[in-house]
């Protein structure tokens, strides 16, 4: 294939999964198709694990399909081209560093699982994870790590020694506040390497604004390919689908010029803050809640536990009670239309053409738990306030983890923020509900608070019930 006329600006995109391919990437595609040329995306991966994906893509010059349905079952196939290069990966990331120096490179974004920041629960860097200890060593060394910490600081280091000018630094991901949390984790670890010097560039010349994505995006399913190669007409070997709806809310803070996203439906705003709490604790902790459910119902896709009545009224209840009596306060009311917020995600869920699996929704539970649902539990306490209907989600999730604990989920669990030996002692604890309630990972401050431990306890029960009555 031809290569395309290169850009003026360049975004380094980091880890080119599914999302980023159907949310970011689609973006500046409509940018690019709206005559708007000036930028572009050059995308790498920090780790071996998408060597097909990767190959597939470079053999494509960059460019794939991307499905999108709508809750009707309509289909829409676009050509995504935004992506300009994709770089092989290979451990040294020396060409990961070498192109986020130039200063054609204005923007480094990147898309990281929560576990992936490595932050405990006082937003301090893990160091004793094995991972984040080995990249600094790697950075006293000068050598470029596999963390996202490590890879930023080896690009950061080489863009100052080529006098490469400002950039940006952009989180496309889940987790709260996350520039202003990845900015203090990164000076974090650059001091810890003991480079000061460092430090105070990274200051002077980068931007972390906080950003809140949205969309549906499962894993692309094996007929995928043929579903394109039938309305296209393209044999495309790395499609992605993802459903209609799409959104991005960015903080306007940006170092040295950004694409003029807001023209292709952007938000850009002074403060992130109520877009991604509505986001975090109404889709993100739902969409939990109907796949650990769903899974313990014996459903395969979310828009199977979607549908069935108990499971819809789990996350239902669970929003109207507990979530929406946070954000939107008297004297604070939220910029967000809230009940019809949680009506539109639901509508989402039951997308039948999406075809989530419970499996990928399920994951990362050790991070989810303190990440989307336990802020709404400690501001509830906080106010003397029931948290009944919240205290589903982590009983959903116990009842869960025991089935993992025996070794009888009917799929493998993938949990980045998960102490296994920890998560096997809590299962099989004399009382795994206390145990779960005093887990100061999971709960911070309220851990073994009697409240919390009371509401678990008439929660687990009635997960019995709805187990019970899944099954006859």
């Amino acid at each position: 294939m031809t290569s395309p006329a290169p850009s003026d600006f360049v975004v380094l995109h980091l880890g080119l999964g599914s999302f980023h391919r159907a949310h970011q990437a689609a973006y500046l595609q409509q940018l690019i198709d709206g005559g708007d040329t000036r930028w572009s995306i050059l995308g790498a991966n920090l780790r071996p694990d998408m060597a097909e994906v990767e190959s597939a893509l470079r053999a494509q010059g960059g460019r794939y399909t991307l499905e999108t349905v709508s809750p009707a079952g309509a289909c829409r196939y676009q050509r995504i081209e935004a992506i300009r290069e994709v770089l092989r990966y290979e451990p040294s990331l020396a060409a990961v560093v070498a192109r986020g120096a130039d200063r054609r490179t204005r923007i480094i974004s990147f898309t990281v699982t929560e576990a992936g920041y490595y932050l405990d629960p006082h937003d301090r860097l893990d160091v004793g994870a094995a991972e984040l200890a080995s990249d600094l060593d790697r950075a006293r060394r000068g050598v470029a790590g596999a963390t996202i910490y490590g890879a930023v600081t080896a690009i950061l280091r080489a863009r100052r020694a080529a006098a490469g000018g400002p950039v940006t630094l952009l989180n496309c991901d889940n987790l709260r506040h996350n520039g202003q949390r990845f900015g203090r984790g990164l000076l974090e670890f650059i001091e810890q390497a003991g480079d000061r010097d460092m430090a105070d560039w990274v200051r002077q010349n980068t931007r972390c604004p906080n950003a809140m994505v949205d969309r549906i995006t499962p894993r692309p399913p094996p007929e995928l390919r043929q579903r394109v190669r039938d309305a296209t007409g393209w044999d495309d070997a790395a499609p992605v689908t993802g459903e209609s709806f799409i959104q991005w809310v960015i903080e306007d803070d940006f170092a040295n010029g950004r694409p003029e996203w807001e023209k292709v439906g952007v938000q850009l705003v002074d403060s992130v803050a109520p877009y991604e709490e509505a986001k975090i604790r109404i889709l993100n902790a739902s969409h939990s809640c109907i796949a650990w459910a769903g899974t313990l119902a014996g459903l395969q896709y979310i828009h199977e536990g979607t549908q069935r009545t108990a499971i819809r009224r789990m996350a239902f209840d669970y929003v109207t009670d507990d979530v929406i009596p946070c954000l939107d306060r008297p004297g604070q009311p939220s910029p967000v239309d809230l009940p019809a917020y949680r009506d539109v995600v639901l509508e989402r869920f039951g997308n039948p053409a999406i075809r989530d699996t419970n499996q990928r929704v399920a994951m990362d539970g050790f991070s989810k738990i303190p990440g989307f649902i336990a802020p709404t539990v400690r501001e509830r306490l906080a106010r003397g306030e029931s948290i009944d209907s919240v205290a589903l989600l982590p009983a959903l999730f116990l009842a869960f983890l025991q089935r993992w604990h025996l070794g009888t989920l009917p799929y493998a669990y993938q949990d980045q923020g998960m102490d296994e030996p920890a998560a096997h002692a809590i299962c099989a604890a004399a009382d795994p509900v206390a145990a779960l309630g005093a887990d100061r990972g999971l709960w911070g401050d309220v851990a073994g608070a009697a409240r919390l431990l009371d509401a678990l306890r008439g929660a687990s029960a009635r997960v019995r019930q709805f187990i019970e009555g899944a099954q006859t």
